[in-house]
């Protein structure tokens, strides 16, 4: 089984900076495509960046030009930078993970989540 853990989250000012982090632990073969999401309250939860193996990304239109993904494969983990949060950024960010296992069958792993919180 495998395992996601997010860490990065916190309190900061509007126009100040983030980055999450997100491991994955356990026995896997490989990662596909690795993203996060961002659920606020009150909404439902929304996709934020995916990352494929390859590094091909995408992101939604929200955060585009501010936030970056990128993964260290060696390690099993995706990251988020952030910048230029607002307050519309206050959510909790979960990662997630489409992984494969050593005979081949799919599964999806979701971790369970950081608190961002852009405030003052």
């Amino acid at each position: 089984q495998v395992q996601l853990m997010e860490s990065g989250g916190g309190l900061v000012q509007p126009g100040g900076s983030l980055r999450l982090s997100c491991a994955a632990s356990g026995i896997m073969f490989s990662i596909n495509t690795m993203g996060w999401y961002r659920q606020a309250p009150g909404k439902e939860r929304e996709l934020v960046a995916t990352i494929t193996r390859g590094g091909n990304t995408d992101y939604a239109d929200s955060v585009k030009g501010r936030f970056t993904i990128s993964r260290d494969n060696a390690k099993n983990t995706v990251y988020l930078q952030m910048n230029t949060l607002n307050p519309g950024d206050t959510a909790v960010y979960y990662c997630n993970a489409d992984y494969r296992n050593r005979f081949g069958i799919n599964h999806i792993a979701w971790g369970q989540g950081t608190q961002v919180t852009v405030s003052s």
